[in-house]
C-alpha cells in the first residue's frame, strides 16, 4: 500500500509504517541532520528506507494534490515543540505548529487513512481549545482556513458545520493517549495518536489493546522473582523502588495481576540492553556496533536523576534544555549513573540494530529524543493496515 510520510524526523514512525506493509511515494524532511541519517542508512542498504523518496525541504512548499486518491495512509508527526511539556508552549503562535500542513495533506491527496502522532504536552488544559481544532480539521479537511480568517475564526465555522452538516465527518477519527511501555517498548513514553478513516470506506477501528503491564512487571519482580531469574540477576542487584514493593504487596494480597491487565511484564532497560557490550569499554563496544561509544561527564541533580536499570526508561529528551542528553542516563543498581550511548538510545527506542545515526551525540540525541518508537508505530500502523486490507 502506498503511503506519504510527513515530518520524517530520523524516520521512527516511517519505518513503522514500512513495516506494517506502507510504502512511501513522499518521504518529506526539512532538518538537514535528520535527512543526512536517512540518506545514510539508505546508502547502507537498510532495507526500511532504502526506496524512500525523499523531499529534503519545508513541507510548506510541497504539493500533494498529484496524489489524490491514490494513496491509502498519510502519517507523520507535526513538531512538537509547540505543545512539549519541555517547550515554550506556542501552540498556534508558534511558527513551528505544522497542523496546518498535515491537514492539507490529507486535503489534497485525500487518503484512506492517516496516522499523525505528537506528544503528551498537547492534551494540556492550556490546549484545549486548539485541541478540538485540530480534531475538527482532520475530520473536516475539505474546510480549509480561509486567507481571511484567524484560526478561531476558521474554528467557529467549523463547529457550525460539524453541528449541521447532513452528510457527517469525511474522516472518522479517534484521538488517544498512549504509553509506549504498554505495547512492549522499554521506555515509558507517552504520545498522542490521531488515526482517521475516510467515512466512505466504513471501517469500524478502535486503538489496539495494551499487552503489557507494570502491574505484571511487580508481579515477577516482587512477588514471584520470576523476572530476576530469567536475567540472571544476583539477589545483591535486585534493587526496587518503594513504590513498586508497596506495589507488589497489594498485587501479593489480591492474588495475582488484576483481571484485565496485560499479563506480559514491562520490559525493562536491562531486558533491552543485556546483550550490548559495555560502552566504557570504548574497544570493544564501538568496533562491534555503530554509534556506541562511551559518553562522558554524566552526573545526577534534581529533576534527572537516571532511568533505572530494571524498569523501562523514563521518556528519552531530545537535549535542548539543561545539559545535552537531559534524563538520557542509565542508573545503575550501585546508584552510580552515565550517558546511554546512541545505540542504546535507539535501541531504547527500538530502532533497528543496522540503523545509524548521522551527526554528533548531541545531534543524534536529539533525533532520538524527538522520535517515535518504532515499535509503537508498527503496532499502530498494522492495526490500520489489516482494517484497510479488510474493507
Amino acid at each position: 500500500m502506498k503511503s506519504i510520510e510527513l515530518f520524517a524526523g530520523a524516520g521512527g514512525l516511517g519505518i513503522g509504517t514500512f513495516q506494517a506493509g506502507f510504502h512511501p511515494v513522499r518521504v518529506v524532511e526539512w532538518d538537514d541532520y535528520c535527512v543526512e541519517t536517512i540518506r545514510e542508512n539508505q546508502r547502507r542498504g537498510v532495507e526500511s528506507v532504502a526506496a524512500w523518496p525523499v523531499v529534503h525541504g519545508d513541507v510548506r512548499d510541497a504539493s500533494f494534490s498529484e496524489f489524490e486518491g491514490k494513496v491509502a495512509l498519510v502519517s507523520g508527526g507535526p513538531p512538537c515543540q509547540p505543545f512539549s511539556l519541555g517547550g515554550r508552549h506556542g501552540a498556534f503562535r508558534d511558527s513551528r505548529d505544522m497542523w496546518p500542513e498535515a491537514v492539507r495533506a490529507v486535503r489534497e491527496s485525500k487518503p484512506k487513512a492517516f496516522i499523525f502522532e505528537n506528544v503528551k504536552g498537547l492534551t494540556r488544559e492550556a490546549f484545549g481549545t486548539y485541541l478540538g481544532y485540530i480534531q475538527l480539521q482532520l475530520q473536516y479537511p475539505s474546510i480549509a482556513k480561509r486567507s481571511d480568517e484567524d484560526w478561531t475564526d476558521h474554528l467557529n465555522r467549523l463547529e457550525r458545520h460539524h453541528t449541521s452538516s447532513k452528510h457527517g465527518p469525511e474522516y472518522r477519527l479517534v484521538m488517544r493517549l498512549r504509553n509506549a511501555a504498554d505495547y512492549g517498548v522499554p521506555q515509558r513514553r507517552e504520545r498522542v495518536f490521531f488515526v482517521g478513516f475516510r467515512s466512505d470506506l466504513g471501517i469500524e477501528w478502535n486503538f489496539p489493546d495494551e499487552t503489557h503491564s507494570l502491574d505484571a512487571l511487580v508481579w515477577d519482580q516482587v512477588v514471584s522473582g520470576e523476572y530476576w531469574e530469567r536475567n540472571n540477576v544476583p539477589r545483591a542487584d535486585r534493587k526496587v523502588s518503594q513504590r513498586l514493593e508497596a506495589r507488589g504487596r497489594v498485587l501479593e494480597r489480591l492474588g495475582g495481576v488484576p483481571e484485565g491487565t496485560a499479563k506480559r511484564a514491562w520490559k525493562t532497560v536491562r531486558e533491552a540492553l543485556r546483550d550490548l557490550p559495555d560502552p566504557e569499554n570504548q574497544v570493544a563496544a564501538s568496533k562491534k556496533l555503530l554509534n556506541h561509544r562511551f559518553q562522558p561527564g554524566a552526573r545526577s541533580y534534581p529533576g534527572h536523576t537516571g532511568s533505572p536499570l530494571d524498569e523501562p526508561a523514563k521518556t528519552l529528551k531530545a537535549g535542548v534544555h539543561g545539559v545535552p542528553g537531559g534524563e538520557n542516563m542509565l542508573l545503575r543498581p550501585d546508584g552510580s549513573v552515565r550517558y546511554f550511548t546512541v545505540r542504546e538510545s535507539a535501541e531504547l527506542q527500538t530502532f533497528p540494530r543496522d540503523y545509524r545515526f548521522h551527526g554528533s551525540w548531541s545531534e543524534t540525541m536529539r533525533q532520538l529524543g524527538n522520535a517515535v518508537p518504532v515499535q509503537l508505530a508498527s503496532v499502530v500502523a498494522t492495526d490500520v493496515a489489516a482494517h484497510l486490507r479488510a474493507q
